[in-house]
């Protein structure tokens, strides 16, 4: 059984005296295994959020059909709404005049939790995410990364199977970012399935074991993340090391090259380059190219998850 499973799915909003239909989603398939962290990627208006409201049971499909668990959202809507949480970001599902904990038993409540046991989760739960010291203190004082972990905690009230995360560690600094994913990856060691939208490329290459690429409403791609990189034609590039703009510029002329770019992201790594190679077999031409030349430190690697989306997409709503 999947976790989650989306088949030929069709989203419209009907046309208003100001808006013309839209066409949110347009035959999506998405398959996500159960114990799995998915990405959800694309740039915003792509459609992700509306795929999520639907797997949700917050919209209902214009055609397809979507199941979650075995469940399917149009007749099993209630079953389904008990074994999914939905963590957004910002402030939205927070009542910031008052504490953590108080939060937390709003949310239990709702899903008919007794009191000793909502008092309970929410005491492990608030723990765990690291708000112990603040379960009593209104939420209102809290920094943006702590709102994102009581987000986490809500999210997680009435034990869910599968949890759809909503660009969780965005405007989170690096330290707070590193701490959520590590409690990502301890949600998927329980067994939990994960479909996280996110723009940040890097997390989603350290998160997750599959991907969906998703763009004006159509999947582009949809594979393990392993596998993405053959959408460019090849598995395999060369990184290397050199300051010599001239030998740069004679590489992107041989004809086992299909590009060259610059892995700068400053001033200290100027000189820092990644050739594709022109096909799977050129692998081997552009290293010994690089040596003749003169460079000694080259090295195989593998095209990253945001090359890939760069080639698909472009640049629009990317954050590294």
């Amino acid at each position: 059984m999947l976790a989650v499973d989306v088949q030929q799915l069709t989203r419209r909003y009907a046309k208003t005296r100001r808006t013309p239909e839209v066409l949110a989603l347009d035959d999506v398939t998405v398959q996500v295994d159960q114990g799995e962290v998915h990405g959800l990627l694309g740039p915003n208006g792509a459609g992700k959020t509306t795929l999520v409201k639907i797997i949700s049971t917050v919209l209902l499909p214009s055609s397809g059909t979507v199941r979650v668990l075995g469940h399917d959202v149009e007749k099993e809507a209630r079953a389904i709404r008990e074994l999914v949480g939905v963590v957004f970001g910002g402030e939205r599902g927070l009542y910031t005049r008052v504490s953590a904990r108080r939060n937390l038993h709003f949310w239990g409540s709702l899903y008919g939790l007794g009191r000793a046991e909502l008092a309970q989760r929410s005491t492990d739960l608030l723990a765990r995410v690291g708000l112990a010291d603040h379960a009593d203190t209104p939420v209102e004082t809290f920094s943006r990364g702590m709102k994102q972990r009581l987000h986490l905690a809500r999210g997680l009230i009435h034990d869910p199977q599968v949890l759809f995360l909503d660009e969780p560690t965005s405007g989170m600094d690096p330290v707070a970012a590193l701490e959520f994913r590590a409690l990502i990856r301890e949600l998927q060691n329980e067994g939990r399935s994960i479909l996280l939208a996110t723009h940040d490329m890097a997390e989603a290459q350290a998160l997750c074991r599959s991907v969906t690429l998703i763009d004006h409403g159509r999947v582009l791609l949809s594979d393990r993340t392993s596998a993405a990189a053959q959408v460019l034609g090849v598995r395999q590039c060369v990184d290397f090391d050199l300051a010599d703009d001239a030998v740069v510029a004679a590489l992107r002329s041989r004809p086992f090259v299909a590009s060259v770019e610059s892995r700068a992201t400053g001033d200290e790594q100027d000189g820092q380059w990644r050739v594709m190679p022109s096909d799977p077999g050129a692998i081997r031409d552009v290293l010994g190219w690089l040596l003749d030349q003169g460079v000694l430190s080259a090295r195989r690697s593998e095209p990253s998850l945001e090359e890939v989306y760069i080639r698909l997409i472009g640049s629009r709503g990317l954050s590294v």
